[in-house]
């Protein structure tokens, strides 16, 4: 059957709430003094900072002065991959133009003066401010020639024109040479015959695992993932 409870009984002051608003005005002030004379914890992870002790409870990252620690997965900026002889891994095919959602990569293709078969980007524009880090354009990339293995976030910048990258910027990182590409298979008239060998010997077969490391997205480790998930069961 229903019942009712019957409330306590409250004087002038508890229907007032002046114990109440005392409280709060005691912790704000707790708070702001707190705050105001203790220096900040300056442990870059927020979650594993102390909440014991004589320290400022402000969490806020003075950034760029200080960064955020990311974690394993996170993949960060693009770059394009450079090939042995410095220029880029990029034909300029346009699947990740295609498939970009946000429409932020803008390519130009040009002919290669010493090679009728073969593109390079003349231009190569990714403008980081649309970008949605999707990973799209490095899924989609049929000769490994982008990646989003930096581990970098955006730098800082006043201008829009800043957060616009071209292929001078992107260019960067250790260069990658897999056997199946076409200018170590069938030979090139820039590079010289001792020097396309040694390419050749130095060459790594392309990986056919989607979730090995180095395979569609470079940097975001699913194996390493794992095992600290793992390492992490095993401390509980």
């Amino acid at each position: 059957m229903p019942y009712s409870l019957q409330p306590p009984a409250t004087d002038l002051r508890a229907r007032m709430y002046f114990p109440e608003v005392i409280r709060g005005l005691g912790t704000l002030t707790r708070h702001f003094l707190r705050n105001l004379f203790f220096a900040r914890d300056p442990n870059p992870d927020i979650l594993d900072r102390s909440r014991q002790g004589p320290s400022s409870q402000v969490v806020t990252l003075q950034y760029p002065e200080e960064k955020q620690t990311y974690p394993p997965g996170y993949r960060g900026l693009h770059r394009l991959v450079p090939r042995e002889d410095g220029r880029p891994r990029c034909v300029a095919c346009y699947m990740c133009a295609a498939i970009c959602p946000a429409q932020c990569i803008y390519i130009e293709a040009g002919e290669l003066p010493d090679d009728p078969i073969e593109k390079y980007p003349v231009r190569f524009v990714i403008d980081e401010l649309r970008c949605v880090v999707c990973g799209f354009c490095v899924e989609a990339c049929p000769k490994d020639a982008i990646r989003m293995d930096t581990g970098e976030h955006a730098p800082p910048s006043y201008r829009r024109e800043d957060q616009v990258l071209d292929e001078r910027a992107l260019l960067r990182g250790p260069p990658v040479s897999y056997q199946y590409d076409p200018w170590l298979r069938r030979g090139h008239p820039g590079i010289p015959p001792a020097e396309l060998e040694a390419m050749q010997a130095r060459a790594r077969p392309f990986p056919s695992v989607a979730t090995d490391e180095a395979s569609q997205t470079p940097g975001f480790s699913v194996r390493a993932l794992a095992a600290e998930a793992k390492q992490r069961d095993e401390k509980r």
